[in-house]
């Protein structure tokens, strides 16, 4: 017998009793589907078997782990089911691409045709897979087995992923037959995915699954036009450049091809930061370009380069940051924690903003202020600006979208440009690079250069912030005039170079290693590569330091 510490409260099972059955027993005190479980601090799945005296913790579909984890089981189960009813000969590629609308969208190619019609049947066999509780089987092959594999089911994007791989087994999945990889845990059975919806949308469909907020219901699709707009036209642009997964980014860095690939990608980075000044310059009404994102976006880069093209088209623009108009720091607005919530709109002084903005609209000449965040005290100390004929603001900070930090200004003569890192790159079809943790990797970076924060810190503040971002900047991004995608497809293998090592650094025992022993599985899929040819004014410099801007 083993005993199993749960909850501080010791529990006699049989070794070789599945955690599956442990699961089981204890599944009424819990809200939510228990799918997976914590052994003594390490993520295990069902199937596995109690092999001594340990602390147990039960992983729920309303924890980020356990949300993952019925993400990727859906995923196997939609793609088997698509293969079924859309009949394996006839299917070319079956891609999910990225995260839109609360959704993950779908390109399916081939000889059929995505309509309400062809999704209902799919729905239909994945509810007939749910209800049978099918098995999904864990297997464990060779590297070179694994490439055999997936090049025999014309899964050749994987195939190019493990020949750069160096562990020496593969982790395959397989659900009645159909067999894959994916990046992390799976649940023991079809059965726990028992809510998920698949919506046509444009040139594919629209994966809906619950959030780990509300594991028991389906959100609202609603869609994101503008947003969508901008990832499809980076994900095309990785496909043309044969760049469209993990595996092509390292074909490239082996055969040596660094520096094309990154003059390629800076580029077009500045072609459209150009386009946007052209669209600012036409319009010479506007004198407030309005610069919003999440964090580690390349925010302050950015703003700076869009003023190099601006200065060039003949415009006079004056960079402002909106924390500069914090009010002092003892009365700030504090969360439900009693910490200050720097991410509030009532952090800003939203009277003297908007004050000073419309003086410098009449052509009055304004003194703008300072923030001192050793003090948090607002400070003055002589900068004036008065604005001309040719003269323009280019302000940046979270709130910039959201109307209420400029409530006075005319909407006539604000141009608002939403930036995110939309990465474009995915590991494989299957196994797609989620936004938030390209960004997650460039702020640690950048915080332990800047801020001397360990990647622990961040990793522990990363909540705090995706929350912050949930309220205060993606309700307000479809308003955006433009949207620039600030991501280069080959920036994850420069971040490895310096987020590894931060990594590691985080000891075994703590709260945050599960996710940097993620985060290092993940940077594992990676060839590194140096950041010698990365130019001075690249958007990745924010992070990696030896940028020519002040940021």
């Amino acid at each position: 017998m083993a005993i199993l510490t749960i909850g501080g409260v010791g529990c006699e099972y049989p070794v070789g009793t599945p955690y599956l059955q442990v699961a089981q027993d204890f599944q009424g005190g819990y809200p939510y589907d228990i799918i997976l479980v914590k052994v003594d601090g390490k993520l295990a799945e069902l199937h596995k078997t109690v092999k001594g005296d340990c602390a147990l913790e039960f992983v729920t579909t309303a924890d980020k782990p356990g949300m993952q984890t019925y993400e990727r089981s859906a995923t196997l189960i939609m793609l088997k089911a698509f293969y079924e009813v859309a009949g394996h000969e006839n299917v070319e590629k079956v891609s999910v691409d990225f995260s839109v609308g609360e959704g993950f969208f779908v390109d399916a190619r081939g000889n059929f045709t995505i309509d309400q019609a062809l999704l209902d049947r799919v729905k239909a066999k994945m509810r007939e897979y749910v209800d049978a509780k099918l098995p999904i089987m864990k297997r464990s092959v060779s590297t070179d087995e694994a490439r055999e594999l997936f090049h025999k089911h014309r899964m050749y994007d994987k195939e190019k992923l493990f020949e750069f791989r160096r562990v020496s087994r593969v982790n395959i999945y397989s659900l009645g037959g159909f067999e894959d990889y994916f990046y992390g845990y799976m649940a023991q059975n079809t059965g726990y995915i028992k809510r998920f919806d698949l919506i046509p949308y444009d040139y594919g469909f629209v994966l809906l699954l619950p959030k780990a907020a509300k594991p028991d219901a389906l959100p609202t699709f609603t869609p994101q036009e503008h947003l969508f707009q901008v990832l499809k036209e980076s994900s095309r642009w990785g496909e043309r450049q044969g760049i469209a997964y993990v595996g092509d980014l390292n074909e490239r860095i082996a055969a040596g091809e660094t520096r094309e690939l990154i003059l390629i990608q800076e580029a077009l980075m500045e072609k459209r930061i150009g386009q946007i000044a052209e669209q600012i310059a036409e319009r010479p009404e506007k004198k407030f370009v309005m610069i919003a994102g999440p964090t580690s976006s390349g925010k302050t880069t950015f703003s700076h380069r869009l003023s190099v093209q601006l200065r060039a088209l003949g415009l006079r623009p004056h960079p402002i940051a909106v924390d500069d108009y914090f009010i002092d720091r003892v009365n700030s607005p504090r969360d439900e924690n009693g910490n200050y919530d720097y991410e509030s709109l009532e952090c800003i002084d939203l009277k003297q903003f908007n004050a000073d903005c419309m003086d410098l609209l009449a052509g009055k000449r304004v003194e703008m202020p300072r923030y001192n965040f050793k003090l948090g005290e607002r400070e003055y100390v002589g900068d004036y600006l008065q604005l001309g004929k040719d003269d323009i603001l280019v302000i940046e900070g979270i709130h910039c979208l959201n109307d209420r930090l400029s409530a006075s200004l005319d909407k006539n003569n604000k141009f608002k440009i939403y930036i995110s890192a939309l990465t474009q790159l995915n590991i494989d079809e299957h196994n797609r690079i989620p936004t938030t943790d390209g960004r997650l990797l460039r702020r640690m970076v950048r915080d332990a250069r800047t801020r001397g924060a360990t990647a622990q810190d961040t990793i522990r503040q990363w909540p705090s912030v995706r929350k912050g971002e949930d309220d205060n900047i993606f309700p307000y991004q479809e308003s955006a005039d433009v949207m620039f995608n600030s991501a280069a497809v080959y920036e994850l293998a420069v971040l490895k170079q310096y987020a590894e090592p931060l990594l590691f650094g985080i000891d075994r025992g703590c709260d945050e290693y599960l996710e940097a022993k993620r985060l290092l599985k993940f940077m594992d899929y990676f060839l590194g590569m140096p950041a010698d040819d990365v130019p001075y004014n690249s958007i990745v410099r924010e992070f990696i330091g030896g940028s020519c801007f002040r940021v």
